[in-house]
């Protein structure tokens, strides 16, 4: 990589490749010393802008949250000199002006999972690493997302708090009603490790969540997967308008 820009990392849907004027060159496989990661990683071009492509969920949709492997796809996006990294994430809203089809650009996230492998610093270690997380996402990414929905004039927030739950069952109506008390906006179930995991590493990372459902007890329907599909199919238009517009002006990082 060291003849051209570092490329740009996006992990999510298989549907993410599908972006206009994406020129696809190749994918590889890796094994990492954390095993192996949910699939091949996919590499492009974008308007001459190098960018790499990770299915969260694998290819088909076959991984369920609690059974990514979140280290083996971050160490991977890392490897191959991803230094800006996206995460693409289906989310249920919580607040009232977040319904679906609605984008949000999360500032902050409070974590709801348990088991699951959330650092590098395992193992014989010389020292253990301690990262400051008070701010979970890269601003400047952050801001960059922000902007393009607002230029596109997509339906979205630029700041929000992201619950992140264990699934990969949905939650009741007492435990949306928890997170709301605990200030959370939305709910998910893979935005973490994957950030702080991105933070041990030293890459700029910012999640970009598409509600696709209103969380439990939001709404008098009861939630079913052909509701969210409908709005995931409605959603992702604005999600790949953000991601073709972002990946072609991001600023680059700055030096260490």
């Amino acid at each position: 990589m060291s003849n051209e820009q570092a490329p740009v990392g996006i992990i999510g849907g298989t549907g993410l490749t599908e972006l206009s004027g994406l020129v696809i060159s190749g994918e590889q496989t890796f094994r990492t010393p954390w095993g192996i990661p949910s699939g091949p990683l996919v590499f492009g071009h974008l308007d001459g802008q190098p960018v790499v492509f990770l299915a969260r969920h694998g290819y088909p949709h076959r991984i369920p949250p609690h059974q990514i492997n979140y280290r083996a796809n971050v160490w991977a996006m890392h490897n191959v000199g991803v230094r800006t990294l996206v995460g693409v994430n289906a989310v249920g809203g919580i607040h009232p002006d977040m319904g679906p089809a609605h984008l949000v650009v999360p500032d902050q996230l409070i974590d709801y999972t348990w088991g699951r492998h959330h650092t590098f610093s395992e193992g014989e270690l010389d020292e253990v690493k301690h990262i400051d997380f008070t701010f979970p996402y890269h601003e400047r990414v952050r801001r960059q997302l922000s902007a393009a929905a607002r230029e596109l004039a997509l339906s979205h927030s630029g700041r929000g708090v992201y619950g992140a739950t264990q699934g990969p069952r949905l939650e009741t109506a007492a435990e949306i009603r928890r997170l709301e008390r605990d200030g959370c906006d939305i709910v998910g179930m893979t935005g973490m490790p994957e950030a702080a995991l991105a933070a041990e590493m030293g890459l700029d990372y910012a999640c970009l969540g598409l509600v696709v459902n209103w969380a439990a007890g939001k709404s008098e329907q009861i939630i079913t997967m052909t509701d969210i599909q409908a709005a995931l199919d409605e959603g992702l238009s604005g999600v790949k308008a953000i991601l073709q517009r972002v990946v072609k002006t991001l600023e680059p990082p700055q030096p260490q």
